[in-house]
């Protein structure tokens, strides 16, 4: 079972991915991000930097996936990511126009066919202005002069796309008021919400479903 966790910068895929592992016993991939040479540079100046951003991350991701999920189920029927091969795409939306964005298109749809899609998706929502909250909370160097306007385009991006996410099953929680590090009842919720999600057992029938 591949569960991939969604959802824009700072809203806590990573974090929730690391929690669910002890959970579900499960194998865990994380994005690789901080090797990307044109990432502090793409922040200070997007439209300049935005292809060779994209390209690059496009490559890396696709050499981690078409090597890590099929190596990690095969060692475990469980796989926890804190990201989707579709994630790049998402951004290239939000970043690229014109023949950069149709050049992206044809690369993007060309690897996707050789990549395994996840079992199911948590799409993590928040507030854009709790995004930057948590974003400058975590204070990454390359992160500082994160634009709101930017992040607020990706968010609304990432809504349009998970609202009518085909073929595939999508939970979606909103985390404006959970705090799953501090709180273990939220991480539980969750769990719970999974569970229930892929009618694993297990789990409360009546468990609220409102995150």
């Amino acid at each position: 079972m591949y569960i991939a966790i969604e959802g824009v910068i700072g809203v806590g895929k990573t974090t929730l991915a690391r929690l669910l592992q002890t959970s579900f016993n499960a194998e865990l991939l994380l994005e690789i991000f901080e090797e990307n040479p044109f990432l502090s540079d793409f922040y200070g100046d997007r439209e300049r930097f935005a292809f060779q951003t994209q390209i690059f991350f496009l490559l890396s991701r696709y050499h981690q996936q078409r090597r890590g999920v099929p190596e990690s189920l095969k060692n475990n029927p469980w796989l926890i990511s804190d990201y989707t091969f579709e994630k790049d795409r998402l951004f290239a939306e939000a970043n690229l126009s014109g023949d950069e964005l149709e050049t992206y298109f044809q690369v993007h749809e060309a690897l996707a066919e050789k990549i395994i899609k996840p079992n199911l998706i948590v799409y993590l929502q928040a507030d854009t202005d709790v995004l930057m909250q948590r974003i400058a909370h975590r204070d990454r160097p390359y992160e500082r002069k994160m634009d709101v306007n930017y992040i607020d385009a990706l968010n609304q991006t990432y809504e349009t796309r998970f609202k009518s996410y085909p073929g595939q099953t999508v939970l979606t929680i909103n985390t404006n008021n959970l705090d799953y590090i501090r709180y273990p009842e939220h991480l539980e919720q969750i769990d719970q919400r999974i569970r229930q999600t892929l009618k694993l057992s297990p789990f409360q029938e009546s468990l609220p479903i409102d995150l």
